[in-house]
């Protein structure tokens, strides 16, 4: 049994409508020129005739040539704006996405001409991590320095060394843990660059990386 959803009894109905409203202005037309038909916001025609109205130019129109047939189509501002942001924004993607794939092959030819197997990564990485090593170290023994100071200005109840003290003995402690930090990102870099290196060469199994070095303790808290 043939089923006619309520869509397309409303398209079938307007059919007939849409060549009723327009009739008249074809009959109107001089020399059988084109007839402008204007719709509302919904896309029902509403009118035609040979110029659209002030209140609907922004609206979707068609035209018709003399027999009723439409030989034009328009959308409404509101239809083109949106297919313009939707452009745009399209256009926007494909050019960060071309950006990024330029940006990777950079970094791929980078790491293919700076490193010619996975130990001279891990190496790198290590000298990296020795260095800041270093400077952990020799940062502990400031702070170790600063928490004696400040301890021995809480003790005498110094009311003029005890803020200077605890100021200091903050500020090494930050900067440990920003070295800290610091190597744990240079950690997952590495990680990142010899995982991208062993697909750029086809996979190749990659050498275990090395236990890192345990860190230094920290000083007593105040």
């Amino acid at each position: 049994m043939l089923s006619i959803t309520r869509a397309s009894f409303a398209a079938i109905l307007a059919l007939p409508l849409a060549g009723l409203i327009a009739a008249p202005a074809m009959a109107q037309s001089k020399g059988g020129g084109k007839i402008v038909c204007w719709k509302d916001k919904s896309g029902k025609v509403v009118g035609c005739g040979d110029t659209v109205p002030p209140e609907y130019q922004a609206g979707a129109t068609k035209e018709l040539d003399s027999r009723g047939v439409t030989r034009k189509t328009t959308d409404s501002a509101d239809v083109v704006a949106k297919r313009k942001q939707q452009d745009e924004e399209a256009a926007k993607q494909k050019a960060e996405e071309q950006k990024r794939v330029a940006e990777q092959k950079r970094q791929d030819s980078a790491l293919l001409n700076t490193f010619s197997n996975e130990k001279e990564i891990d190496a790198k990485r290590d000298r990296e991590l020795a260095d800041l090593e270093v400077q952990i170290t020799q940062l502990q023994g400031a702070l170790n320095a600063a928490t004696y100071r400040y301890n021995d200005a809480k003790s005498r109840n110094s009311k003029e060394d005890l803020p200077r003290a605890a100021a200091e003995q903050d500020k090494f402690e930050k900067s440990i843990a920003a070295k800290k930090k610091d190597k744990e990102e240079i950690r997952q870099k590495y990680a990142a660059q010899k995982k991208r290196f062993v697909e750029l060469k086809g996979g190749s199994q990659a050498v275990p990386a090395p236990a890192p070095a345990p860190t230094p303790g920290t000083a007593p808290k105040k």
